[in-house]
């Protein structure tokens, strides 16, 4: 009475087109992400451990925590900085940001 009469539908077959169009917009915000975010953050990476492993010693850098020296020693992980006159700080090779050109830090 209060209850109505339910009916079966007719069972579709699962459309492969319809499938492939659903996962199309996952697949080209993955390719777009990679191409925007991904790529670039790997070229910056691959640069800075170039630049880390060509350190040489009196090349002027910039740190992580923004300080100015000039190399002073070089070991495997660790770098000796020359801040000022006598002032001289060990930090990890990966704390170098930047090398400036020479003359840059007096």
């Amino acid at each position: 009475m209060f209850i109505s009469s339910a009916y079966a539908q007719a069972a579709t077959g699962g459309d492969t087109q319809s499938t492939i169009m659903g996962l199309l917009p996952l697949v080209l915000m993955f390719v777009v992400l990679y191409f925007v975010m991904i790529r670039p953050q790997m070229k910056r990476q691959k640069e800075h451990k170039a630049m880390v492993e060509a350190l040489a010693k009196g090349d002027e850098v910039v740190t992580a925590g923004g300080f100015l020296g000039k190399i002073s020693k070089i070991g495997e992980a660790y770098v000796g900085v020359e801040l000022a006159s006598g002032v001289e700080v060990q930090m990890q090779r990966s704390a170098v940001t930047q090398v400036l050109p020479k003359g840059t830090v007096k």
